[in-house]
């Protein structure tokens, strides 16, 4: 076996897409759309949480720090997945790329456990009508908020510091569009069973366990549908979890072919598709996905709209 060069990495060198750089421009221009889209989506969605008294429930109240983190989350990639695009690649120093990879984890985590935590709400709606004002009132939602950001914050901190407590030398090319995982493992050398154990241990449990939740969640969820005898009554319950339902299919499928299959055989372009498909498309579509299937929000963007043309 050829010997690696051991010369240790200080900086990265992102090259995404270098294999076709005629579609640079176009797919900036995609981006760069995308992400204004993103942008608008989510804090128009913010806004009309804000100023509709009647959207002042629990579930919004969710919803609203659920739009949050997709900007945020898609402002940590999408922005340096512009500049490789612009640039035909772009430099990373190692602590830029320690922070955005923090940043990512930190913002992805937060994302899992709203999307658990909503589908919790969404049970105790469904399961518990009597319970829900008594159960999720502003101080157990603040509570529950205060544990999803200390749980992301601590499961940004475990990943980050293992796995930039690996040795990173030889090439400091990164095929990928930002500082993630599976393009970082790549560059290691030495002993990293420990930190890769860690690592994936941490991935299994945080993903599944939020799966979990959902899963038993929405378990109880059909099981009480399913007793209502009215057809029009059990479409109408459903059609309160369509939009979550939709958001978790999108979401933890994603992540799960990313970061949850086995790494023989991935090619660096099947992963920046997936990349683009989570940090990109997920955060547009969010908003988009409950406004149009939701009754209440779209009464309360036509109420705004409507306002405004008089005014």
């Amino acid at each position: 076996m050829a010997e690696k060069n051991f010369t240790l990495v200080t900086e990265f060198l992102l090259i995404a897409f270098a294999d076709c750089p005629e579609w640079a421009l176009p797919l900036f221009l995609l981006f760069f759309s995308i992400y204004l889209i993103t942008l608008l989506g989510n804090t128009g969605m913010i806004i009309l949480i804000w100023v509709d008294h009647r959207l002042h429930t629990p579930m919004y109240f969710l919803l609203s720090h659920l739009s949050f983190m997709d900007i945020c989350y898609s402002s940590v990639t999408v922005p340096q997945m512009m500049a490789v695009l612009l640039e035909h690649g772009t430099v990373l120093s190692y602590t830029r790329c320690v922070a955005q990879f923090f940043l990512f984890t930190f913002f992805g985590s937060i994302d899992c456990y709203l999307l658990a935590l909503m589908a919790y709400d969404r049970y105790v709606a469904v399961c518990q009508p009597l319970l829900y004002v008594t159960i999720m009132t502003q101080k157990a939602r603040l509570g529950f908020m205060a544990v999803v950001y200390i749980a992301g914050l601590f499961s940004a901190l475990v990943r980050t510091v293992s796995a930039f407590t690996l040795s990173f030398c030889g090439t400091n090319e990164i095929n990928f569009i930002f500082c993630d995982l599976p393009p970082l493992l790549k560059l290691t050398c030495g002993d990293s069973y420990t930190q890769e154990v860690v690592i994936i241990v941490f991935a299994i449990f945080v993903i599944p366990a939020c799966m979990v939740v959902i899963l038993v969640s929405y378990l109880f969820i059909i099981l009480a549908i399913m007793q209502i005898s009215s057809p029009g009554g059990r479409a109408k319950t459903f059609s309160t979890c369509a939009s979550h339902l939709t958001t978790v299919s999108l979401f933890f499928g994603t992540l799960i072919f990313m970061y949850l299959r086995d790494n023989s055989g991935r090619s660096p372009q099947e992963d920046q598709v997936v990349a683009v498909f989570y940090t990109t498309m997920i955060p547009m579509l969010n908003p988009l996905i409950y406004s149009l299937r939701n009754k209440e929000v779209k009464e309360a963007l036509r109420k705004i709209l409507n306002r405004t043309k008089l005014s």
